[in-house]
């Protein structure tokens, strides 16, 4: 991967606004560039775009968004950007967190109203992090549905979508303008694609061992449920041309992923009063913190797992979720009628289990306080049957990457737009800090589809001055 640099190159074909990558992200910037009546094309090596956002709950946080207030939810960028820096310890860029704080609400109703994407109000939980519920998603509350409907939107928009198109170099002049890009097809064939203005929506480096024991090597360990073709591509070609990277340590965990199934068991449950411990039966950290850090507190366990512990009605609860059904279908899920038989499906002393279920209704009642400092305020104690999951840490996404402005141009280290280069996603700097413990719900797509947007209206103003 390299940026190879002819001022003088001439191209056979040339598209003015070019994307590398179909997920959330390059389909954002997409529709936003042919919104503004500009030839775009979306350059994908899969056969399929789906990218690191089919894998995800496809969720996306808008606040003070239209479906908010129906819901009688009070919600504004500021409270917002308030939760962004509280759980970043105001160690993220304030200025771009309320920007896209800002900017959420417009995407979520631009998605819904300009495109036709079936988004509503999640509203049966609170999500660590966020002071009210502003979380919106598909029906199903998949990534792959999401991604489905965006791929819809897209086709009935007239955007042009290669697939199989591995881009392996950008070609640049000697003033790092980028002029285009060099794709290998499948057949090892390859095509030199020229362009007025790029977007890297190629997300992150999370499927990169070297990079990921260079920069991140406190999560090396974790399994890897993400993209394979996230190599951080992006972050190596910005470099080259002369972009400013940061938080390269930053990055979205999961404590949750179902043992050798491959699925993701989400938060609410936990948020909710579930709870869980390792292998000998004891509770070792503050679960309601964040699924992010939580990875890294499941893999110092024994083994690198833990069990999720919880009841039948966090149980329907759950059922909301497709990816939850679809770990019942794997058999992921256990069901225990008493404390001796959840004893039994984990392998867990019986005393131990039944010292720590104890202690959690202790909390439940306020009896007594959490060492580790969680509130179990205001959730009712776990009855019988109970509900159990083997879960370990997992590497989703890596939220580190090249320094973008409000309107997502890539920027030097000195603060100054590359001529004509845009980022978005995990290719973007997110806003989630320099560490995994600033990851607040959503920032993920939060970044893909809000920044997508921007680069793609921005991209192809420039385009339309340019030939003025």
């Amino acid at each position: 991967m390299n940026v190879l640099v002819n001022p003088k190159k001439n191209f056979e074909y040339e598209v003015p606004v070019v994307i590398v990558g179909g997920g959330a992200c390059g389909l954002c910037a997409a529709l936003a560039a042919k919104e503004s009546g500009v030839n775009v094309l979306v350059l994908e090596q899969d056969p399929t775009p789906l990218g690191t956002t089919a894998m995800s709950t496809g969720l996306i946080p808008g606040a003070g968004t239209r479906l908010q207030s129906a819901a009688g939810i009070e919600d504004s960028a500021e409270l917002f950007t308030a939760d962004i820096m509280k759980k970043t310890r105001n160690q993220t860029d304030a200025k771009i967190a309320l920007q896209l704080a800002k900017e959420s609400a417009k995407t979520i109703e631009w998605l819904i109203d300009n495109h036709n994407i079936p988004l509503s109000l999640v509203d049966s939980f609170l999500y660590p992090g966020h002071s009210v519920m502003r979380m919106h998603g598909s029906p199903n509350r998949t990534g792959s549905e999401l991604m489905g409907t965006l791929c819809n939107a897209a086709e009935k928009a007239g955007v042009d979508i290669l697939t199989n198109a591995l881009v392996t170099d950008l070609l640049s002049d000697d003033e790092n303008r980028v002029l285009g890009a060099k794709i290998q097809r499948p057949d090892g064939k390859t095509e030199e694609i020229g362009c007025k203005s790029l977007v890297l929506a190629c997300c992150g480096f999370a499927g990169n061992n070297e990079m990921i024991e260079q920069f991140i090597p406190e999560i090396v360990e974790a399994e890897f449920f993400g993209h394979p073709g996230n190599k951080g591509d992006a972050i190596k070609w910005g470099e080259m041309l002369g972009a400013a990277v940061a938080d390269i340590s930053s990055y979205q965990g999961h404590g949750g992923l179902a043992v050798g199934h491959g699925v993701p068991i989400l938060w609410p449950m936990i948020m909710e009063g579930a709870f869980q411990v390792n292998q000998l039966g004891k509770r070792f950290s503050d679960e309601s913190l964040g699924y992010s850090e939580q990875a890294v507190e499941v893999l110092k366990q024994p083994d690198h797992i833990a069990w999720n512990i919880y009841d039948q009605k966090l149980h329907a609860l759950m059922m909301e979720f497709e990816d939850y059904n679809n770990a019942m279908d794997a058999k992921a899920i256990r069901k225990a009628a008493n404390i001796d038989e959840l004893a039994e499906i984990t392998g867990i002393d019986t005393r131990s289990l039944s010292t720590t279920i104890a202690e959690v209704e202790k909390l439940a009642k306020g009896i007594e306080k959490d060492s580790f400092g969680r509130s179990f305020e205001g959730k009712p104690p776990l009855k019988p049957p109970y509900y159990t999951v083997k879960v370990t840490g997992a590497l989703f996404h890596t939220q580190g990457g090249l320094v973008v402005d409000k309107n997502a141009r890539v920027l030097t280290e000195k603060g100054n737009p590359l001529p004509n280069l845009f980022a978005g996603g995990g290719a973007a700097r997110g806003i989630s800090g320099p560490s995994n413990w600033g990851y607040i719900a959503g920032n993920g797509l939060l970044t893909a589809t809000t920044f997508g947007r921007l680069a793609g209206s921005t991209a192809a103003a420039m385009v339309t001055q340019a030939k003025k």
